[in-house]
């Protein structure tokens, strides 16, 4: 069964740090670009950084740039979202999707066909 499993969300203090982790079951996320997304309450979903299977990243956020970074673990079938000094505005729940494989470059939303269940972050003092 092909699946996506977020983790690594919770509660922290403004300017602290998070790592979500996205693993894969089913699967192998090598061969494929990997995106995680966020929703905020009363927002659309949105891009939040992408990993291409060639491992350049993008981060479509500007207010993330900096903060954020995406990586890899082929070994680990699993990519992080490092979150660093994160904001108030950073609250949301964070998705992690897959392309079809072989779809190597990132792209749209739209292009992404496997998607995790989320995790919720809540930044506030």
């Amino acid at each position: 069964q092909v699946q996506l499993v977020e983790s690594g969300g919770g509660l922290v203090q403004p300017g602290g740090s998070l790592r979500l982790s996205c693993a894969a079951s089913g699967f192998t996320l090598d061969n494929r670009a990997i995106g995680w997304f966020r929703q905020a309450p009363g927002k659309e979903r949105e891009g939040v950084s992408c990993i291409s299977s060639t491992d350049v990243t993008t981060y479509s956020a500007d207010s993330v740039k900096g903060r954020f970074t995406i990586s890899r673990d082929n070994a680990k079938n699993t990519v992080y979202l490092q979150m660093n000094s994160l904001k108030p505005e950073d609250t949301a729940v964070y998705y992690c999707a897959a392309k079809s494989r072989l779809f190597r470059v990132c792209g749209p939303m739209s292009e992404y066909n496997y998607w995790g269940q989320g995790t919720q972050v809540t930044v506030s003092s």
